[in-house]
């Protein structure tokens, strides 16, 4: 890190890209600092700055502002806790200037905590000059667009219904909702609305008794079956509460909740669909409570699709103003929008005598008694439920419509859904289906909060003549607002409240006033596209080439939140798409795939891996381990997992290339040492043809938003390929002493394919693959271009060559089963055998030595016949023999095992065979072929064919001493790593041999391959310090010094 600030790295990544004029756009979602940033904000953050270095080395510009989220709910309730400011009225008694003084402060609590987060795990973000929401230039810009949507007709007045705390006189949020639910037991009640022209009344239930006063009417399913019953008999002694019903009395409910709604015998006299009960009107529980005005529906019974028959009586009882399908309903069939209940909680004047001036909860056992007086009172009931309280007073909330400003997103449906199928998703149902169908039944977007830390609602009313204006600049405001009034120091609240502008209405005088509201924060954050630019009313180029936005990424939850607001802001402005791709992300559970939380203890903290296994780790880790739009569980050991399987691994490598390399004074730009891929071994042309495989999959893997199958692969390639197959077979060439073009075919190899891998791994994990390009070219890998090229930068990988990769996949299968027949055989890895044999397939003589040494064997040669390694083996066919031989079986087995097989079968096949004095037949025995004594093999299947390999297993005193020379070998380069020493390091050996004689060519062999300058081989006898070891009855002692 300190070295891309020294360098100025990430400013030069972009700069060196301006040539090719061809911009790249990313959006930051804004976080917001008033809380420390979790495990959860950097797998955001990884995979934003992953496809930005990407397209950056792809030859694109790709700046990267920073943002800051400031508005917004959580940051007032953190500022109230803190100043135990429980109401809105103890807000203002505090005093709005200083309130919001203090939610400005507290947005930047954690912004130090932040950088430094991102600049640890290596996200590339203009973090000095960021836009921030609480700006005046952000606000209006903000300002503006709500100015375009309103010229356009499409902001109006009207209710929402929400959760509603009368004590605090606060509306909450969802999030607030969920901090104080409690388990309450509260009367419930069925209740009787009596038919006009019709001597019956259709039952409806309700767990909330004091909204019964604002019923404008009844839903029914159209496709429901309803009943009309007659009570035929007075209701049981173990009937509980009050109501009742008279015998004769009809009653309408939903079919199937006849059985757990009445308690009275009654007998069915009529079966319709609830389509029928469309229309009918009834008479008001309480009139005079609500004025039907205009309305020609209130009273009545409408179809709803939201009825269910679930519980209560398939009728739903709908008071416009409490409820959010209840006013949605009200709005469509057109009932009376009344309140029977004020801003306090208590029911208004007119309502009911016994009712007015009381706190709704406080009623609810009067008013089950007033529609006992009337007869309305079925039956009541005790209901137990969760229901949500004020988390500052443990009230209960009441659902209550209060006067906001929408949006009206329902005129703009069409434009919205074609502009979201314009967006490449990521996964593609996130746009399909999670928002496409969300758009498809799209509402109109409460934008106002009745809050004082926010954007505030640009909206001024006149009190004398009605007519509203939306304010789009500071300049249109100044210009508007009256003499008296002051030039606001900032636009907030409560600065631009004391603004009053001029009625512009002709023959009106009146000062217009500000709606005391300020914009939701998912508004602000839906501008960002343009106001991080102060847009339109500066930076017209800027905006201009980065609209709409190239990418964007943040979690799945984000969906009907950020990634909404952006493409409804733009639609509703522009009348274009926010933005064109869009990542959505899982998000990152613990190890067990549970949700992260304080309570259970598992939250991770990701300062610890940063400070363990590093960044790179962690951000290759969290790339491989999942889809990113599937759930990520976060696994520590993962973590350390991919430490040292991955990036050890790669480091090694680096390591042994770059080692030789500094020994043998390897240049890679000297052009008079340089060895042309076409001449090179075919280990080196195979790796080379390989990286370049891999390097295709990776790139195709990142285009189609599969970056875990991409690291996957990229990691496959180096720990299978190029360190276990390619590095472990090259190593005694880079041991040479002397120099050969073999040796520096191997060097180039090397130098090529790490600078390939690098490149590729820069996006993932940008700082372990920039010091090893560091290494190798003297220049940061986040200046390179892509291997695989793009439109602006060309392609620099090497030539494919499919038949030698073929020959070589092949090659390492008949490896992997002769290393298969060892374990199977019980003998061990390092035990040469005399001789092997390959059998069948295509001719691989140019792999000999290498084949030969993966098999340990002395000589490896090529046979066209298995048969001549096998035996015929004959075995019973106990069935068959059974029913021929029944109690002599025994005796006809006993002499099949004595029997030679091949004189056997000849024998059946005359028809002259016998045991025991039974005939023998073909169907008697069941023939398989196995290795003679001696010998063992293994037979791989092809589409083209079976390849087999066969290892002769004798063993002699040669093969022995070989063996045992390699175990030595082995356990003396194991104790040079662990003592530390370098590769060019040369050793004292002294090795002592008890229980086999090791020959003399097998110890020059030994002290040839651990550098051992002076040497000894059993003289005296082995100090007590001495490592010993045991292999097949041999002891060895060997001392290093």
């Amino acid at each position: 890190m300190e070295t891309w600030i020294e360098e100025t790295t990430f400013f030069e990544s972009i700069e060196s890209r301006r040539e090719f004029e061809s911009p790249f756009t990313f959006l930051e979602g804004p976080p917001t600092a008033n809380g420390r940033p979790g495990i959860h904000h950097v797998l955001s953050r990884l995979f934003k700055d992953m496809v930005c270095r990407w397209k950056t080395m792809e030859g694109h510009v790709v700046e990267r502002k920073g943002g800051w989220d400031t508005h917004g709910l959580p940051v007032e309730i953190e500022v109230q806790k803190q100043l135990d400011l429980m109401s809105n009225e103890a807000i203002e008694n505090y005093g709005m200037e200083a309130f919001n003084q203090k939610c400005k402060e507290s947005v930047w609590t954690y912004e130090e905590a932040w950088r430094e987060m991102t600049e640890r795990m290596g996200f590339w973000v203009d973090m000095e000059d960021p836009y921030v929401t609480l700006h005046d230039e952000y606000i209006e810009s903000a300002w503006w667009s709500l100015k375009q949507m309103f010229d356009k007709g499409l902001l109006f007045r009207g209710h929402k219904v929400l959760p509603y705390c009368p004590q605090t006189g606060t509306s909450y949020s969802t999030h607030e909702v969920s901090l104080g639910y409690k388990e309450v037991s509260e009367p419930a009640v069925f209740v009787k609305f009596r038919l006009e022209d019709d001597d019956a009344s259709i039952l409806a239930w309700t767990t909330t008794p004091w909204t019964l006063p604002g019923n404008v009417g009844l839903a029914v399913g159209p496709e429901v079956t309803y009943c009309r019953v007659r009570i035929t008999a007075p209701p049981s002694e173990s009937w509980e509460g009050r109501g009742g019903s008279e015998v004769g009395e009809e009653l309408i409910l939903a079919k199937d909740l006849i059985g757990s709604v009445l308690r009275n015998h009654a007998d069915v006299i009529d079966e319709f669909p609830g389509s029928e009960l469309v229309g009918k009107a009834y008479s008001s529980l309480f009139p005079g409570a609500i004025d039907r005005g205009e309305s020609e529906t209130a009273w009545t019974v409408v179809a709803a699709d939201f009825v269910t028959t679930t519980d209560g009586t398939g009728v739903v009882h709908t008071a416009v103003m409490y409820g959010e399908d209840d006013y949605r309903l009200g709005m469509e069939k057109g009932f009376p929008a009344q309140h029977t209940v004020g801003i306090d909680g208590a029911f208004i004047k007119g309502v009911h005598e016994q009712l007015d001036g009381r706190y709704v909860k406080e009623c609810d056992d009067d008013i089950i008694n007033l529609l006992v007086e009337k007869g309305l009172l079925y039956r009541e009931h005790t209901y137990t439920h969760d229901y949500p309280h004020c988390w500052r007073t443990d009230h209960p909330l009441l659902y209550y419509a209060m006067d906001s400003w929408f949006v009206r997103m329902t005129a703009v449906r069409e434009q919205i859904l074609s502009h979201n199928e314009s967006v490449e998703w990521a996964p593609e149902w996130t746009g399909t289906k999670r928002m496409g169908e969300w758009l498809s039944n799209i509402k109109d977007w409460a934008i106002s909060r009745e809050r004082f830390w926010g954007t505030p609602l640009p909206v001024w009313i006149c009190p004398d003549c009605g007519i509203e204006h939306c304010i789009g600049s500071i300049e249109e405001m100044t210009s508007m607002k009256t003499e008296s009034s002051p030039n606001p120091s900032e636009l907030h609240r409560p600065y631009v409240d004391d603004v009053c502008l001029v009625c512009p209405s002709e023959d009106c005088s009146g000062e217009m006033t500000r709606e005391p509201y300020v914009m939701d924060c998912w508004f602000d954050s839906g501008c960002a596209s343009f106001a991080q630019w102060h847009y339109p009313f500066e930076n017209d180029e800027k905006f201009s080439g980065s609209f709409p936005v190239d990418y964007i990424c943040e979690a799945v939850d984000q969906t009907r939140g950020w990634f909404y607001s952006l493409l409804a802001v733009a639609t509703t402005v522009f009348d274009e798409p926010c933005y064109r791709r869009c990542l959505s992300l899982g998000h990152i559970l613990d190890k067990e795939g549970k949700k992260m939380s304080k309570s259970r203890g598992n939250v991770v903290n990701p300062w610890d891996h940063f400070n363990k296994e590093g960044a790179d780790s962690i951000r290759w880790y969290m790339t491989t381990q999942s889809a990113p739009w599937s759930p990520t569980n976060f696994d520590p050991n993962g973590v350390r997992e991919s430490y040292a399987k991955m990036f050890l691994t790669l480091w090694n490598v680096y390591r042994f290339h770059a080692d030789y390399a500094s020994l043998d004074g390897f240049d890679p730009e000297d052009q008079s040492g340089f060895v042309d891929p076409s001449d090179r071994s075919p280990l080196d042309r195979w790796i080379l043809s390989k990286v370049t495989e891999m390097a295709d999959e990776f790139h195709q893997d990142f285009v189609s938003w599969d970056f875990h199958k991409a690291g996957r692969g990229l990691e496959v390639f180096v720990v299978n390929d190029l360190s276990n197959w390619y590095v472990r077979r090259s190593r005694r060439r880079l041991w040479e002493e002397s120099d050969s073009n073999d040796k520096r075919a191997c060097q180039h190899t090397l130098h090529e394919v790490l600078l390939i891998v690098c490149r590729l791994m820069a996006p993932v994990s940008p700082f372990m693959p920039d010091a090893i390009h560091r290494g190798l070219t003297g220049t940061s890998v986040h200046l390179a271009d892509w291997p695989i090229g793009s439109d602006l930068v060309d392609r620099v990988l090497p030539t494919r060559d499919f038949g030698l990769e073929q020959e070589m996949s092949l090659v390492r299968s008949l490896a992997e089963a002769g290393r298969r027949i060892r374990v199977e055989s019980n003998r061990r890895q390092r035990l040469p055998c005399q001789t092997g044999w390959i059998v069948g397939g295509p001719d691989i003589s140019k792999f000999n030595d290498i084949l030969g040494e993966e098999l340990n064997v002395e000589v490896l040669t090529t046979e066209s016949d298995l048969d001549s390694f096998q035996k015929i083996v004959l075995e019973p066919n106990r069935k068959a023999l059974g029913a021929k031989c029944r109690s002599n079986l025994p005796s006809v087995l006993a002499q099949l095992d004595l029997a030679n097989p091949e004189e056997l079968l000849l024998e059946i096949e005359a028809g002259i065979a016998a045991l025991a004095g039974y005939e023998i037949t073909m169907d008697d025995i069941e023939i398989r072929r196995a290795e003679k004594d001696g010998f063992a093999a293994q037979t791989l299947s092809f589409e083209e064919g079976d390849v087999s390999i066969v290892l002769d297993m004798h063993t002699d005193s040669n093969l022995l001493s070989k063996g045992l020379a390699r175990d030595i070998t082995r356990r003396v380069q194991a104790k040079r790593k662990e003592m530390n020493l370098k590769v060019e390091s040369s050793i004292i050996l002294s090795v002592w041999v008890e229980g086999l004689e090791l020959k003399s060519s097998d110890w020059e062999h030994v002290v040839t391959e651990t550098r051992a300058g002076e040497h000894s081989l059993n003289e005296e006898k082995p100090p007590s310090d001495a490592d010993t070891f045991e292999v097949d009855g041999t002891t060895v002692s060997f001392q290093i010094q």
